[in-house]
């Protein structure tokens, strides 16, 4: 009869190879719980050297964030409707019909309904004595201008 000798071979290391790894196990358990209680409780601390660092411009980041500049933020609002002055009205049957607006002072000039008198502003509709202006032909009025009594 022959013995197989791997199988007793196999038999004696596999017990030791087991012990080994149960030992590494729990030395690097012991390690790992020694240096953690002596460890710093507040961690690693790094020094930085405060000549590297670079001056911090607060005008640029406010204004990077949105703010507004303190000489812009003093104008005052000016209502967009004193910038237009009514001066007539030819208004007729339906949505047709003309105005004569003069726009910052300058002399009047003629515009239909439907055309832009200034900016993004456009001539909505005419009325007897009164015109309206809004950004779009479909959207509301922005404002009317109105034709003054004549007494």
């Amino acid at each position: 009869m022959l013995l197989n000798t791997s199988d007793s071979v196999t038999s004696r290391w596999a017990p030791r190879l087991v012990t080994l790894v149960v030992w590494a196990l729990a030395l690097g358990s012991a390690a790992y719980w020694g240096l953690k209680s002596t460890a710093d409780a507040a961690g690693p601390q790094t020094a930085v050297p405060t000549q590297m660092l670079a001056p911090i411009d607060t005008a640029a980041v406010a204004r990077v964030l949105g703010a507004v500049p303190q000489d812009m933020a003093a104008e005052p609002l000016v209502n967009p409707s004193t910038r237009f002055v009514l001066s007539g009205v030819i208004a007729g049957r339906g949505h047709g019909g003309a105005a004569l607006i003069s726009v910052d002072g300058k002399p009047p000039k003629p515009f239909r309904v439907g055309s832009v008198v200034d900016g993004n502003l456009l001539l909505q509709s005419v009325g007897p004595r009164r015109a309206e202006l809004a950004n779009s032909a479909d959207g509301p009025a922005a404002f009317a201008l109105e034709l003054p009594v004549r007494k």
